[in-house]
């Protein structure tokens, strides 16, 4: 628990310690307003520099000296890439079993300097040094890559390689037109170009889905 009476860094402190009461980060940020990477800069400058280091400039040159070393460094984003499933305090524990210490606010202070802060962000790392160095990838690799495949088509997401690879098509209801009744749309979308196509009918049916594509789509 961090303790101070100083107006500057109360707030800051107050966040620290909500964090830890509470044993969850992310409710701790979203109580106090702030951003997890918030969170994180100011544990790692608790860390480094004890409470007090918490008074600082915002806009003042960064320090290298308390950055970690470059073998270090270089370490993290390797594993960032070997194991890109892994989250930063995961990472810290199997780098520490290498003989290499760092925590894991260090990891994540590492990860945001080099743009691998998510899992997302280390898939993309990892995608393109397979394209850069054609490496054969592992089982744990192959595992992640999957698991983004299938958790993107959860959320209704999926990869299209080319114009016509797929199309979304739907019906929906427009209004009702005096004299003529209910109207519907038929909308198809290629997810790859994302060019869309609408024709409008009075009833919907599967005929009008079929004359849609046979209409506008395959032409």
């Amino acid at each position: 628990m961090l303790h101070t009476n100083n107006p500057i860094i109360k707030h800051k402190a107050g966040l620290l310690n909500l964090a830890e009461e509470l044993g969850n980060v992310s409710k701790a940020c979203k109580v106090m307003g702030v951003s997890r990477d918030t969170f994180y800069r100011y544990q790692e400058l608790v860390t480094d520099g004890g409470i007090d280091a918490l008074i600082y400039k915002n806009r003042r040159a960064p320090n290298i000296k308390n950055r970690v070393d470059e073998a270090t460094e270089k370490a993290v984003m390797e594993y960032a890439v070997a194991q890109p499933a892994h989250g930063q305090y995961r990472t810290s524990n199997e780098l520490r079993k290498q003989g290499i210490f760092v925590s894991g606010s260090g990891v994540r202070s590492i990860w945001l300097r080099h743009n691998l802060e998510n899992f997302k962000k280390r898939l993309k790392a990892l995608k393109a040094k397979v394209a850069k160095d054609g490496i054969i990838l592992t089982d744990a690799q192959v595992a992640a890559l999957e698991k983004k495949k299938h958790d993107d088509e959860a959320c209704g997401e999926i990869e299209t390689a080319h114009p016509g690879y797929l199309g979304s098509q739907d019906t929906f209801y427009v209004g009702n037109l005096k004299g003529v009744g209910r109207i519907y749309q038929q909308t198809f979308v290629d997810t790859y170009s994302k060019i869309a196509f609408a024709k409008l009918y009075a009833t919907k049916t599967p005929i009008t889905a079929a004359d849609m594509l046979n209409d506008k789509v395959l032409p």
